[in-house]
């Protein structure tokens, strides 16, 4: 028998909210009396789903004001690289178009994923899950942003559900912050590059001590790499009850949901944030050389560190991201009414004054007419060395996972590369809705790794000698293009909203419409920003910046 006193603690105890709230709106909700004196929150299910598609819009427009500062500080540091500052101020303009409601800051406009926390006096109907999906589904279906669920119809045939639906909806019966008559939630809209950089390690507690820690840490984070759009805000949760738990909580630290931790453990078992360590791993990661996508200091904005309880066989821990697609806000019902995060609707007032000249000062940009023949093309790409920035003009072709698919299998059938591959360079992408009067919509670059196993196919036949899109690539795409003369050129993560309001002058089908944002296009672009990432001689810039030297510890 036990000789401790029963104690608890939630295992993610928040302190007071300390959240900018606006109000959406007064109606549908309503106060009750009922036994006891208790009072009773009625909610109707049209506040669930409205409120829904506002945070949705929101979220797909608007930042936090705290992650507007972050980029603006990157520009005004002195020791930021000039690529560093380039990237800062490119994500500042994009979020100035994307606040003007039409084109969403990013064009995968994410999974959405809604968690809630209904007090137990809050009253519904009971369809509150299929209520605040209809919410996903009107903002989806009404504003310009991109379905990306896929429907599985068998076991290998998949089909896009038209809506973005499903979305990721948790629902808690807790009592948010102790007050039985409030539902709370977080809205997130979690696109495929910054999911894809979540990672669970199965450790032990040979891994809890501060040099092998940080020794573990600089090789894990490097690996990250940019394809998630950094800078990034970086969560690391070390312990948990289970793997799965600690990769949810990486989740919500990420988004800065768990800020109000407590900062020391107790017997209580509670988790914590470790501030001293969240301090030293962002120095770390600042010492990588992987900056803001292209070299530099700013890989992650800031870092939090959550250490939690464990099971003694077990040491989980696990990591994840929130990149420059910063999206999430917070909400509540109260009996004061239904009230949502306040993000920034004025992002211009982080603009500084500062002209492309003076961001161009020390670094030289080389211009690339696109409508060369590609022989020319590459011969002009060669002259430079990798991290060169390049502004890119004329013809492209858009084809990313399934279209490349389509012609490999073409190829295996043993039909020829696609006249329009071996023409024009290839860029990685997938639009969201245009809008009525745009030529595009947003339309940023997907992650480059994914068309990896295609590369050295392609090349052989002649095609994809030149490919552009986001994040760092294999070795073996590296060895392709030594050995067929390509290169990989990296666009910026992130400012697909200012891509297509600045860059992108003509969209066109070429094949496989049926495929909707999946088809092959032929885009126009005009002073388009790229970096050499990978050139013809077997040079990429990650490959040295990814290598760790296992030598930092904590002092």
């Amino acid at each position: 028998m036990s000789s401790t006193a029963f104690s608890y603690s939630p295992l993610l105890p928040l302190g007071d909210d300390q959240t900018d709230y606006r109000l959406v709106t007064d109606e549908g909700v309503d106060v009750v009396h009922g036994p006891g004196g208790r009072r009773f929150l009625t909610v109707e299910p049209a506040v669930l789903t409205a409120l829904t598609a506002e945070a949705m819009h929101d979220i797909a427009h608007y930042l936090r004001p705290a992650h507007l500062a972050q980029l603006r500080s990157i520009i005004e540091d002195p020791a930021a690289s000039p690529n560093d500052r380039f990237v800062a101020l490119d994500l500042l303009r994009n979020a100035n178009i994307a606040a003007g409601g039409v084109l969403p800051m990013c064009q995968d406009t994410g999974t959405a994923i809604v968690m809630g926390k209904r007090g137990r006096h809050v009253l519904t109907d009971g369809s509150d899950e299929s209520a605040i999906a209809h919410g996903v589904y009107e903002a989806y279906t009404k504003l310009n942003l991109r379905y990306s669920q896929l429907a599985p119809i068998t076991m290998w045939e998949e089909r896009n559900t038209g809506t973005n639906l499903p979305a990721q909806i948790e629902l808690y019966a807790e009592d948010p912050g102790g007050h039985p008559d409030a539902y709370k939630f977080l809205f997130m809209a979690k696109g495929g590059g910054s999911a894809n950089k979540s990672y669970l390690y199965q450790e032990t507690k040979a891994l809890l001590n501060p040099t092998r820690m940080m020794q573990f840490l600089e090789e894990k984070l490097r690996l990250i790499g940019t394809a998630a759009c950094p800078p990034y805000h970086l969560a690391v949760v070390i312990g948990g009850t289970s793997g799965e738990h600690a990769l949810k909580t990486a989740k919500l630290a990420s988004a800065k949901y768990l800020d109000t931790m407590p900062t020391s453990g107790s017997m209580l078992a509670h988790g914590f944030r470790d501030v001293e360590l969240e301090a030293e791993v962002l120095e770390l990661t600042r010492q990588f050389g992987i900056g803001a996508q292209f070299g530099g200091r700013y890989f992650c904005h800031d870092v939090r560190v959550i250490r939690l309880p464990r099971h003694g066989a077990s040491c989980p821990v696990a990591i994840a991201v929130s990149c420059s697609a910063d999206r999430q806000a917070v909400a509540k019902i109260t009996p004061s009414g239904v009230w949502l995060e306040r993000l920034e609707t004025d992002p211009a007032r982080f603009l500084p004054d500062v002209t492309d000249a003076q961001l161009d000062a020390g670094a030289d940009v080389v211009r690339v007419d696109l409508n060369r023949p590609m022989d020319e093309i590459r011969a002009e790409l060669s002259k430079y060395p990798v991290k060169t920035r390049l502004s890119l003009t004329g013809p492209l072709v858009v084809a990313r996972d399934i279209a490349h698919a389509r012609i490999a299998e073409r190829l295996d059938a043993g039909e020829p590369m696609p006249q329009y591959l071996r023409d024009h360079a290839v860029y990685y992408a997938g639009p969201a809705k245009t809008p009525e009067g745009y030529a595009s919509g947003s339309f940023g670059p997907t992650t480059a790794g994914r068309m990896d196993a295609y590369v050295a196919k392609f090349q052989a036949a002649g095609g994809s000698q030149v490919m552009l899109a986001k994040g760092n690539r294999s070795s073996q795409v590296t060895r392709s293009c030594q050995e067929n003369g390509g290169f990989y050129l990296g666009s910026i993560g992130g400012p697909a909203a200012r891509l297509a309001q600045d860059c992108i002058k003509h969209v066109e089908v070429l094949e496989y419409p049926e495929l909707g944002m999946e088809a092959v296009w032929k885009i126009e672009v005009e002073d388009f920003p790229a970096f050499i990432v990978v050139d013809d001689k077997g040079n990429d810039f990650f490959a040295e910046v990814t290598k760790p030297v296992l030598t930092i510890g904590r002092g």
